[in-house]
């Protein structure tokens, strides 16, 4: 079977992008460096443990296995974090993928599926984004992304590198046969947060500012299911095999869910109650991000089917009840 370097293949959507590949019929191998990834979560191919940085260690990968494309996932996400600390971002995000671009040159792999994300768009309020919306990130993290975006727009001019950018919104949820999971550390996305406080593994749910302009006042974005959203990579992984060119998609539902949406919906699957306590806005948190996917609907014929708040919830409250990768 043919291999695919997936980097983070050993995080949250890389191990489940790792067994939709198996699935499909290809071998991913994991390149990770473990600092947010989990080793329990590579079950599905070889692991080959690196840093993007390390471009003696990638050569050694791809001569080793040839792999006929790169699934490319890794890059610090914290959108807190990327505000205090941008350098590094900066560092790892786009020096990093800059390293891993021209290693997979090198060897002559010129597939390329990159996961970007909604971040590079910025605030658009009350505006259903598309893939041609302006792209004014309001942080390291979305600017780190898109600027990636521009490096393999450069190679594809100067080396005829092959690309499928996916700019995904809030992903949630968990393989529904709980064989991985999601699980930070620390852990900032809403889900298992919320998840979380249900538990009783945190005290409570912080919500970060509720004088949004949204019908409840807290934030509202929108979330695609971890599995619908790696069975997209898996296509357009084959739209390049099947030589359609470069194209950029958005990756979601195009419905919008607010904070307090989701802490209904958990207390709805749980039966239990989730306690929280309010907090201050957060420095780079938009007001409202809801995805226009029609793109990914019509060419790649992506059909998310378990991208329902509820569907997420009890996939995501399955895998938790289960344990983590942490004993």
């Amino acid at each position: 079977m043919a291999h695919i370097l997936v980097t983070g293949g050993a995080g949250y959507i890389g191990s489940h992008a790792c067994k939709a590949l198996k699935q499909a019929g290809f071998t991913p191998v994991v390149y990770d460096n473990l600092v947010t990834g989990w080793k329990d979560a590579v079950k599905f191919g070889p692991f080959e443990q690196g840093d993007l940085t390390d471009r003696a260690r990638l050569d050694q990968v791809f001569a080793k296995y040839q792999p006929v494309a790169v699934m490319h996932f890794a890059a610090l996400s914290q959108v807190g974090e990327a505000m205090s600390q941008p350098g590094r971002y900066w560092a790892n995000n786009v020096g990093g993928s800059l390293t891993l671009i021209e290693a997979s040159v090198a060897a002559g792999c010129l597939d390329f599926v990159f996961s970007s994300t909604c971040a590079t768009y910025g605030e658009h309020d009350n505006v259903v984004l598309d893939e041609d919306t302006p792209q004014l990130p309001l942080n390291a993290y979305g600017a780190s992304k898109r600027a990636v975006e521009d490096i393999l727009k450069g190679f594809e001019a100067a080396y005829g590198l092959r690309s499928v950018v996916f700019r995904y919104f809030n992903v949630a949820g968990a393989d529904p046969e709980a064989e991985v999971g999601e699980f930070h550390r620390p852990e900032t996305h809403l889900v298992p947060l919320v998840l979380d406080a249900v538990a009783g593994k945190r005290d409570a749910l912080t919500i970060f500012g509720t004088d949004y302009d949204t019908p409840d006042g807290t934030c509202i974005r929108d979330y695609v299911h971890v599995c619908d959203l790696v069975d997209a990579h898996v296509l357009g992984l084959k739209w390049l095999q099947d030589d359609k060119g470069s194209r950029v998609f958005n990756l979601g539902t195009g419905t919008g869910f607010s904070v307090r949406e989701v802490m209904d919906q958990s207390r709805r699957v749980t039966n239990r109650e989730v306690p929280f306590t309010i907090g201050e806005r957060r420095a780079g948190d938009c007001t409202k991000l809801v995805s226009g996917s029609t793109r990914a609907e019509q060419e790649l014929g992506w059909k998310p089917s378990r991208s329902t708040l509820d569907t997420m919830i009890r996939d995501a409250w399955g895998w938790h009840q289960t344990g983590h990768y942490e004993s």
